[in-house]
């Protein structure tokens, strides 16, 4: 299984179409998950090693169309690749989200976490952001609590408060209602300290999909930061 993050079904229906069509042996074929895409890829051979040997050509190809977007070969999520590539580099994370503790939720979810996760908080308000995180006052005043600022300071401060190498922050807008900055629904700004990074997302769906997309997106910073890997993908 092939899982991709970061292209819709129909861009990777356009990007290998061709590869689908004319594929027999070995085959490939889509299967859509919420918030991402994956693929199966299938021989049928004498042995193991002439199925792998079949699958090579395609897979190669198939990887190289995807690029950076293909973010793991018969892995089973986002968070098990995070949490693998945080234990080989010896690093901890930890968390900080206005969905409801999900990202958490996944990161914990996969076996060994504890030896790379140290924990999160869900700041919910201003005035656990200012009073937990140390998000200045003004910051909130000035540009609201979704904003680029008030991303960066809440990954700095959960990254204070754990004593993790990396955090990442999330604050949004999951709906119904958009705020009184005009920030609609769906705006999520994600935060990653050390250097700093903020990306702004405008996200669709309803409030559901909305976390399950920031959550997703997060886990995917992540895994770009610590793969060297471009955080916005080219």
């Amino acid at each position: 299984d092939l899982r991709v993050f970061g292209l819709t079904e129909p861009r990777v229906q356009e990007l290998l179409g061709d590869l689908m069509d004319r594929a027999e042996n070995p085959s490939l074929a889509p299967y859509a998950k919420p918030g991402e895409v994956m693929l199966r890829l299938t021989a049928k051979g004498e042995s193991p090693q002439d199925c792998q040997e079949r699958m090579a050509p395609l897979f190669w190809d198939v990887r190289s169309r995807l690029g950076d977007c293909l973010y793991g070969v018969d892995v089973s999520s986002l968070e098990e690749v995070v949490i693998t590539r945080l234990r080989q580099k010896g690093l901890t994370l930890s968390a900080e989200s206005c969905t409801g503790g999900l990202i958490a939720k996944r990161l914990t979810d996969v076996p060994g976490a504890s030896a790379a996760f140290l924990g999160g908080v869900v700041s919910y308000t201003n005035a656990v952001k200012a009073g937990v995180l140390g998000v200045p006052r003004d910051l909130l005043e000035q540009y609201g609590a979704v904003s680029e600022p008030v991303a960066r300071a809440m990954a700095e401060g959960v990254r204070r408060l754990t004593g993790s190498d990396l955090a990442v922050s999330v604050t949004g807008l999951a709906g119904p209602d958009g705020d009184d900055r005009g920030n609609p629904v769906g705006t999520v700004y994600l935060s990653l300290p050390g250097e700093t990074l903020v990306r702004r997302l405008a996200l669709g769906g309803d409030r559901s999909r909305i976390r399950l997309l920031a959550a997703s997106s997060a886990l995917d910073m992540i895994r770009r930061h610590l793969c060297d890997l471009p955080i916005e993908q080219e």
